[in-house]
């Protein structure tokens, strides 16, 4: 675990101010990292060595607080997080930035907000890692209600759903905005066609944990696209899957072969 917090700067879009850091190599290929649901840039990217790990690999190392997570603006109304709001988020940070095109990875939530910025601006990306979901992109991945109502609810004690207690605590943790969260995951659930997954036809990795229950398979997503790959990470379930270390060699493989086109 790597606890050295970067620097964090912000811009505005859509009328709120959101953070991201901008590490690396800045001559690098960048990457753009866009985190999971009630997780933040540090603790999707910056506690498990991805910032270290694509730093050290020469990779420029970008990461956004989605809207309603970590340092960024969090408004309360739902419509604010359909996932092309947030994917537009993602593509304006780009602009900021001055990029053409980047690497996108994302996990989880992140990699629905990923897949909708590549859909709306594949010029804009090179290729995506989409980690820890896989067929429940486009299927489902359940009835997340019982969450929202667990964000809401006046303890964590008066929660019997372990789903939502799973993420009730993990949000106490990172001391989120519950009614902000609440919002996001009633408004972040569209999903993604099986006709537009095809349309992705720039290189893709899909990784999702052998013990993950709520991802779907990455193989069957993997399937509905023309370059796509996917990646079983052994042992791993959805809360640990991401900072694996079988991920990371894969991802750096992936990105290697990328490179060479």
């Amino acid at each position: 675990m790597n606890l050295n917090t970067p620097v964090f700067s912000s811009f505005t879009h859509d009328g709120l101010r959101l953070a991201f850091f901008d590490e690396g190599d800045p001559s690098g290929v960048p990457v753009l990292l866009i985190h999971g649901f009630a997780s933040t840039a540090n603790v999707n990217w910056v506690h498990p060595a991805w910032l270290k790990t694509l730093g050290d690999a020469g990779y420029r190392v970008i990461a956004i607080d989605n809207r309603g997570h970590g340092a960024s603006d969090k408004p309360h109304d739902a419509e604010a997080y359909r996932p092309w709001v947030m994917a537009g988020d993602a593509i304006a940070l780009l602009d900021h930035l001055g990029i053409a095109e980047a690497n996108l990875m994302g996990y989880s939530m992140g990699a629905r907000i990923s897949v909708f910025a590549a859909l709306a601006s594949p010029h804009r990306v090179r290729s995506l890692v989409l980690g820890g979901l896989g067929i429940g992109m486009t299927d489902g991945v359940g009835d997340w209600d019982p969450i929202a109502d667990a964000l809401l609810a006046p303890s964590l004690d008066a929660v019997t759903h372990e789903r939502g207690r799973m993420f009730r605590a993990f949000a106490e943790q990172t001391k989120s905005d519950r009614t902000a969260l609440a919002a996001c995951i009633r408004g972040s659930r569209d999903l993604v066609a099986r006709s537009d997954m095809a349309k992705l036809d720039m290189p893709a990795l899909i990784g999702v944990g052998t013990k993950d229950d709520i991802a779907g398979s990455p193989q069957q997503l993997a399937a509905l696209m023309p370059e796509a790959e996917a990646l079983d990470i052994p042992g791993r379930d959805h809360m640990l899957a991401v900072g694996d270390k079988v991920f990371k060699q894969a991802v750096l493989a992936f990105y290697e072969r990328v490179a060479e086109g």
